[in-house]
């Protein structure tokens, strides 16, 4: 997706939480101590808005494919998406479609587990994606049981009400939401120096097409200065697709419906159809 498609569905553009009277709250709940309001740590006003991550969401989520009927490699449902800082505090929450309630309900904490995962396991040198953790969380695996070891924070995933979900009020924002997710769908945020400066977690359809939607999502927000990861082939942190070879990676992920092999065909030329930008030279 080398041009960006613009063909957003919702014009719904509102104001972020803490410019506005109602935002006062969510503000106060920032729990990293910054004394301006702000969240998280220097560098975090690089992060995108709502209303960008809202936009190119719904965007990504809508590209037409008629070859394929999704050009995501899914069923082409609706979607929602996490962001959270580099201190793991979550800054913005939103989804795709018409209404909330048009996607799986389960996947607004789904998504902000996937962008804590990413977030916490990757570094300015080494980007791992939620789907580079499914072999090793396997039983034998070298990550068998990483899953459990960063519990959700309940108050945070499921207080307030539930009309604010995914708007720039949702109860979760200024908090740190943890959780570990193990399959597709959540990525590390770089900026133009190759640092990690948070990550963006997508949820509401395949785990394959959950990460197509996070790469493509990442790339079009232009923060996707990805210095290096575990897949072989591309030496980025794009999901790979190889546990029926002889000698796996160690780091692969298995292909979903609804065409198995065209999802793989999707998600492995991520790197070319929509390539990590490059790292300015030193």
């Amino acid at each position: 997706m080398g041009r960006f498609l613009s063909t957003g569905r919702r014009a719904a553009m509102m104001l972020l939480a803490c410019g506005l009277a109602l935002g006062a709250a969510a503000c106060s709940d920032d729990d990293d101590g910054n004394d301006d309001g702000g969240v998280g740590p220097e560098g975090s006003p690089n992060l995108p808005s709502f209303e960008r991550v809202q936009f190119v969401l719904d965007s990504v989520q809508s590209l037409p494919d008629v070859a394929s009927g999704d050009a995501n490699g899914g069923f082409g449902l609706d979607m929602w998406a996490t962001v959270v800082d580099r201190s793991g505090i979550v800054r913005v929450v939103a989804f795709s479609g018409p209404s909330e309630g048009a996607q799986w309900p389960a996947s607004r904490v789904i998504s902000a587990q996937k962008a804590n995962t990413a977030n916490s396991l990757s570094l300015d040198g080494l980007a791992l994606s939620t789907a580079n953790l499914y072999s090793a969380v396997q039983p034998g695996g070298s990550l068998f049981g990483l899953q459990e070891s960063n519990p959700v924070n309940t108050d945070a995933a499921y207080g307030g009400n539930a009309d604010d979900y995914g708007t720039p009020e949702d109860h979760m924002l200024g908090k740190r939401i943890g959780g570990v997710n193990v399959f597709g769908g959540g990525l590390a945020l770089y900026d133009a120096t190759g640092a990690v400066i948070g990550a963006i977690g997508v949820s509401g359809d395949s785990s394959c097409a959950d990460h197509v939607i996070a790469w493509r999502v990442r790339h079009a927000l232009g923060l996707d200065f990805v210095p290096g990861g575990v897949d072989p082939a591309s030496h980025t942190d794009n999901i790979v697709f190889d546990l029926d070879d002889p000698t796996p990676s160690g780091w692969g992920h298995p292909s979903c419906p609804p065409v198995p092999d065209a999802v793989v065909a999707i998600g492995e030329a991520l790197p070319i159809t929509d390539p990590v930008s490059a790292l300015p030279a030193s």
